[in-house]
Order: C-alpha cells, then structure tokens, then sequence
C-alpha cells in the first residue's frame, strides 16, 4: 500500500481532491435541502446549463469511457455508429420529452416517472409496477459501472477489484444520502466539465500513440483487421444495432435522465439546454467511440475482454505522460460517480414515494427524506456485492438494461405525453408484454439473429395503442385534457417566434 502511495501520488492526490469537493457539495445540497421536492428534483428551479451538463454526466458513466471506448476493438467499424445515435436520442430528448415532461409532472405534482405514469393514467397498478421495472433494471446498469470503475482502479492502480468496490461504494453512498439531488447536479456539473477535457486527452493520447488520426483507414488493408471494416465482421449487423439502439434510447425513457427535466426551472430553459447537450455529445462521444480500433495498434496481443482496453491504454508505456494518465483515471472516476449517484437516488426515491408511498399516502416529508437516505445506503450495499461477480460485461449489462426502459416505458412516457388515448391497462399491457418478449426473446430461433429490443419494442408499442383503442380513457380525463391544450398552445407559440 505504501509503494502503491509512492508510484501513484498524482492520482492519490487529485482524488482526495475530488472526494473534498464531493463533500463540499454535499454540505451545500443538504443545505438547500428543505423539503422532498428538493431531495428529489432540486426544487425545480435549475438552469440550463447545470441541467444539460447533469444530463450529459449522468450518461457518460465507465460506461462510456471504459465499455463503448473499448468495444470497437471487437466490433469495428459498424460500432461508429454508436456516435451519432447518442446525439439523436440525446437531442430527441430534449426536443420531444423535456417540454412536456416539465410541465406535465409540474402540474401533476410528480416527483418520480411511476408517479407520473400512476397520476398520467389515474393507475396505482402502472405505477407501482412502473417503480418494480426501474429498481430491476437499475441494478444491471450499476453493476456495469461499478465494474467500470472497479477494472480501473485494479489494472492503473493495482487496487484489489474488491477493494475498489468498496471504496465506490462508501464514497457515492455518502454524498447522495446526504446531499440528494441538488449535490447530485451539482457535482454532476463539475465532472461534465472534466469529462470533456478527459475525452480530448485520451483521443489525443491514443490517437498520437497510434501513428495518428488517419491510422485507423489504414487497418482497413492490414489482414489482421479488415474484418472490423465490413458490417458483420465482429458480430452480426443486428445484433451490433441492437445493442446501440438498447444504449441510446435509454435518453427518451431512463428515469435518471428524464428527472433532470424535472428539475429545469422554466420551459424556456428547454431551448438553451439542447444546444449545450448537443455540442456535447456530438463532440465527446466522436473522439470516445473509435477508441478500441487505435487501440488495436498500440497493444499487443488478443482482448477478450474489451472492458479492459482502455484500463490497458492507461498502464501501457507511452501513451499518456504521467499527469495526464492521472487525471484521466480520476475523470473516469468521477463519470462512474455522475452516473451511481443519480441511478441512486432515483431507486430510492421510487422506493419510497411509488412502492411503499402509494400505500401509505402523503405523510411527513422530513420522515420520506429520512427513508429514502437509507433506501440509498440499502440500494449502494446491493449493487456493490452483485458487482464481486458481474454477470456481464459492461456494454452487455447496459444495453440489456437500455432494453428494459425501452420496451417497458417508451409507450408510456411517449404516448403518454402526446397522444390523449391511453388508460392503465394500456400501460400496464405495455408494461407485460415488453418486458415478457425481452426476457424470452432469447430462447427463440432468431435470438441470435436480432437483438431482443426490436421486437420488444415493437410489441410493446402494439399492445399499449391496442388497449388503449379498445378501452376507456382515464376516469378523470379533464386534468389530462387541459394539459394536452395548454402544451399545444405552447408549442404554437414556440413555433411562432
């Protein structure tokens, strides 16, 4: 251990830093923190710029920068793709979901995307099986980034897996309970900042190392690598699509991005925010995604886990210089961290309010607060012992949790916010039918043919306009009606000026 404090100082250092600054925010969100709405959504009362650097660190977790960095030394070219369908689904977010939501759950009172479902369509029984599915799929999603982070820690700093495990599990367990969403934000804030600066040093680093930009066109002719340049070559077409399409609609359906909409402090602040988070991602996630395929001239040997490029990247003699390895290992810890502490929070926050609330009813606020920090603690102490032995690998883990959201919650968040049809039963049909042919899709002929979220998605699309066709609307349509006008009367506005 001391040998290790002596090699790697400059790491050792620049992380007590940043656990000093997650304290600070900490202290300062449980400051601000007076009552649920602000433990849950920061009071509704963020701007801009806060909000879309929370969405865009929210997402770009170990994730990013350790699973989809990695995966093209595997799966080549097609997987550049990756690229611009995050900026899709990214700014479809903001475009199609964000102004809706805001007002939407503004009026409703929601706090959570189970009591927006529940409220939305008059159902206690969507919401509180809305709630199951989020706490289910979570877990696939954290055990993905606390295998990130714990791959990491073990390869740069020759910290036991287990041990780092656990040290992410203490530090992000700690500032969520205490902070909540407002030191969520706002930590999320400063490592979206860092996190750019991360992905130019570690595109530069590794493109440098690799004989330059214009490298990767020349393992195009090399026998070793042409593979990786045709559309099957590293995996079948369908299944690469797939995987993408599961990681990226996550932006439109996945609770722990939709409640930075929550969060916004007026609808105007929607128009700002899709700027900044689309710039952002257009320009982080072209540099991060052909990462593996530089890779490929830079380390020697096979890669059968991909997980482990770039940790091998970081280890490997001349690629970065020491201070810039550093702070790269620092900013992936810190994308681990914008991604635990809202998947956290929005466990716990669903736990309480949606599950064991809708049974309870309205009570004190300081008592829901006090749940749901140890909600957080309970949620943490869960995912950290499932990440001792993962069952997947990062990509594979977030995309079948992508795939979760997808085919459970796209009709009703979607429809849910444009279309005026639609009742509990056609959201808990949705709800069945997609999460039945994503678990089962697998066993059947074509499973290996094409990814179980296609036909999921669009089966459960099916069943939700079906029910919805053939049954009555919500027993108190008024309050829906009202906010379907007072949204077409914005977006006639918006689309005046």
């Amino acid at each position: 251990m001391i040998d290790s404090l002596r090699e790697y100082w400059p790491v050792h250092a620049l992380l007590a830093v940043y656990t000093l600054l997650l304290a600070y925010h900490a202290w300062e969100g449980n400051k601000g923190t007076k009552r649920l709405a602000d433990y849950y959504v920061g009071g509704r009362n963020m701007g801009a710029v806060t909000i879309a650097l929370s969405f865009f660190a929210t997402y770009s977790s170990t994730n990013s920068f350790v699973g989809f960095s990695g995966q093209s030394w595997s799966w080549g070219a097609p997987w550049l793709l990756m690229a611009p369908l995050i900026v899709i689904f990214s700014t479809s977010a903001w475009i199609w979901v964000a102004p809706r939501l805001r007002d939407f759950t503004a009026a409703l009172d929601s706090l959570t995307i189970p009591d927006f479902v529940g409220f939305r369509f008059e159902s206690p029984a969507a919401r509180v099986l809305a709630a199951i599915i989020i706490i289910f799929a979570s877990f696939f999603y954290m055990t993905a980034v606390f295998k990130g982070i714990g791959n990491l820690l073990e390869t740069f700093l020759e910290i036991p897996y287990r041990t780092a495990i656990l040290i992410v599990f203490v530090i992000v367990m700690l500032y969520t309970v205490i902070g909540g969403f407002i030191s969520v934000v706002k930590t999320d804030a400063v490592q979206g900042v860092v996190m750019v600066f991360a992905a130019v040093l570690l595109f530069h680093g590794t493109t440098r190392a690799a004989g330059g930009v214009g490298s990767i066109f020349d393992m195009a002719d090399a026998p070793d690598t042409a593979h990786l340049f045709t559309w099957n070559g590293g995996e079948a077409f369908p299944l690469v699509l797939g995987v993408m399409v599961a990681a990226t609609i996550k932006f439109i359906v996945e609770p722990r991005q939709l409640s930075r909409f929550y969060a916004l402090r007026s609808a105007r602040e929607v128009r700002t925010g899709v700027w900044i988070s689309t710039l952002i991602f257009a320009a982080v996630y072209t540099m991060l995604v052909p990462i593996g395929m530089y890779a490929r001239n830079i380390l020697s040997g096979g890669m059968e886990d991909t997980d482990l490029v770039v940790p091998g990247l970081l280890t490997e003699p001349g690629v970065f210089a020491p201070g810039v390895g550093a702070f790269l290992l620092v900013a992936m810890v810190a994308a681990a961290m914008s991604s635990l502490d809202s998947v956290l929070l929005v466990m716990a926050s669903t736990t309480d309010r949606d599950i064991f609330g809708a049974r309870r009813g309205k009570g004190d606020e300081r008592s829901a607060m006090r749940r749901t920090r140890w909600y957080v603690a309970l949620f943490a102490a869960i995912t950290a012992v499932i990440s001792l032995n993962p069952p997947d690998g990062v990509v594979g883990l977030t995309a079948f949790s992508g795939a979760m959201y997808a085919a459970c919650f796209f009709p009703a968040v979607i429809l849910g916010l444009h279309w005026r049809r639609g009742n509990g039963a056609s959201a808990v049909a949705s709800f069945v039918v997609g999460l039945g042919v994503l678990v089962i899709w697998r066993l059947t002929p074509l499973g290996d043919v094409l990814h179980e979220v296609f036909p999921a998605l669009a089966l459960s699309l099916a069943a939700y306009v079906l029910v919805a066709v053939r049954t009555s609307p919500p027993t108190a349509p008024h309050r829906v009606e009202v906010l379907f006008k007072q949204a077409e009367r914005r977006a006639r506005r918006r689309a005046r000026r």
